[in-house]
């Protein structure tokens, strides 16, 4: 007698296959026919169409929603990776799915919890709180009375991650093509670990449990609990913290936004400093604002799927750059390069890596209360040194990335964009020096090894 449960395998995995092939159909025809209009432009020597281009990009992509989304944002939030019309558009594009329905949803969350699974809640809300690439959010209170977020991802998601990893090639080729003066290789690795990465609820249990080892003696940084017994490699339930948006409080006064950005500061630069981990995804989503008596108190962290884990020689190598910089001391400021893993460094590029090197120190070196970038929007921030840089590059380049470096980048300007909104005005300098205090390599390797350990992630 035939198993009956055989052919119901059979009919899932072919599914499977058929959205992943209709996936990368999708996704190929849209990207591909961009690149193919892009490619005609230059044979025909109409370069002038680059903006046009641009829309066209950002139109296909966000047509298709879903993981390809992430990835064209985290292009455009890497400084040159894209050229500037691109990154632009992409920036634009909202970082958000169709919300599952309630019936979509249950059968979901009886795939991950059971059958029994809504007497395991007091309460289950049918809308999404919050709706993304990746998953989207139902708030739910548990049978002790708990408030709870119930963070479920979409179904076939790491089929469409695949389908849409497999795309950021012909992005980048897009850029090879516009005469590019980065070597783009290991930022596509490094995006497309993050982003498999993120696939895995479990580790982003580990990460946010890593977070409240991290941050145990920051009152102003809130990290939600995970309640592991509601959660399961595609479904990861957390407190729910309550908070407003940071955006709400831009218009408050300086003393408010100014301890919401130490908050921030906080909550980036101690992990990195002290155990060589950094939140690769700053964004205005990622965060709320928490009260006490009616006043802004800090931050609450809401994310954990894009964490950095860095070797604790690379954070040796951002302490290097910043003190050679800091005392004119050059071989030091070539051997923190060499550390972060830059290759055959001549004296051109040191000086156009110095470039964007004293742009991101800036605020850092400068022992002074001040804004993060004064007079410059929060759109622009780093725009003008990405060019000059790329246009250095043009003659003396191209510069391989190393890709570590990604997401460091990327968090610095994330970051300074958040203080450019507040318009907070702080001794950066003061808070950074804090931050590295009787800094050590070996201290930060024994720190990180025994906050992975507790976190469940060694």
């Amino acid at each position: 007698m035939s198993d009956p449960e055989k052919p119901d395998l059979r009919d899932r995995e072919a599914n499977r296959l058929t959205a992943r092939a209709a996936r990368y159909a999708r996704v190929g025809t849209s990207v591909g026919g961009v690149a193919a209009r892009i490619a005609g432009a230059r044979l025909f020597g109409l370069e002038g169409r680059r903006p046009s281009n641009a829309a066209a990009l950002a139109a296909a992509l966000g047509g298709l929603k879903g993981p390809i989304m992430k990835v064209a944002q985290l292009m455009a939030t890497i400084p040159d990776a894209l050229p500037p019309e691109y990154a632009a558009e992409l920036a634009t594009l909202q970082n958000q799915a169709p919300p599952m329905g309630w019936a979509f949803v249950k059968r979901r969350m009886m795939a991950e919890l059971g059958p029994d699974w809504m007497s395991r809640f007091a309460s289950f809300d049918k809308e999404p709180s919050a709706a993304a690439s990746l998953g989207q959010v139902h708030r739910a209170r548990a049978l002790d009375g708990t408030e709870l977020a119930a963070k479920l991802q979409y179904p076939d998601m790491q089929s469409a991650v695949e389908a849409d990893l497999s795309q950021l090639d012909v992005l980048l080729a897009i850029h090879r093509r516009m005469e590019p003066a980065i070597d783009t290789t290991e930022i596509a690795q490094e995006i497309g670990a993050r982003v498999r990465e993120e696939l895995d609820y479990r580790r982003e249990a580990g990460h946010a449990a890593l977070y409240a080892f991290m941050l145990a003696d920051e009152p102003e940084v809130r990290v939600p609990r995970v309640h592991a017994d509601l959660s399961t490699g595609r479904l990861l339930t957390l407190d729910w913290l309550e908070g407003r948006r940071l955006l709400d409080f831009t218009g408050e006064p300086l003393e408010v936004r100014n301890r919401i950005a130490r908050a921030m500061f906080a909550a980036w630069w101690l992990p990195f400093s002290r155990f060589g981990v950094i939140h690769g995804d700053p964004h205005l989503g990622n965060y709320t604002v928490f009260e006490e008596m009616g006043e802004a108190a800090g931050i609450n962290l809401l994310d954990y799927g894009c964490i950095r884990i860095f070797p604790p020689s690379f954070v040796g190598g951002v302490v290097d750059l910043y003190r050679g910089l800091q005392q004119g001391d050059e071989a030091r400021i070539v051997h923190a390069y060499e550390t972060w893993g830059f290759r055959g460094l001549k004296r051109e590029l040191i000086d156009i890596l110095n470039i964007w090197a004293r742009f991101i120190y800036g605020p850092l070196l400068d022992n002074r209360t001040r804004t993060i970038a004064d007079g410059i929007a929060p759109g622009e921030y780093g725009r003008r040194e990405a060019f000059r840089v790329h246009q250095a590059l043009k003659e003396k380049g191209p510069v391989r990335v190393p890709r570590e470096f990604v997401f460091m980048d990327r968090a610095a300007i994330g970051l300074g964009g958040v203080f450019l909104h507040l318009k907070a005005a702080l001794n950066f300098h003061g808070l950074f020096e804090q931050a590295i205090a009787d800094f050590a390599v070996d201290e930060v390797a024994a720190r990180q090894g025994a906050a992975l350990e507790r976190a469940g992630l060694r």
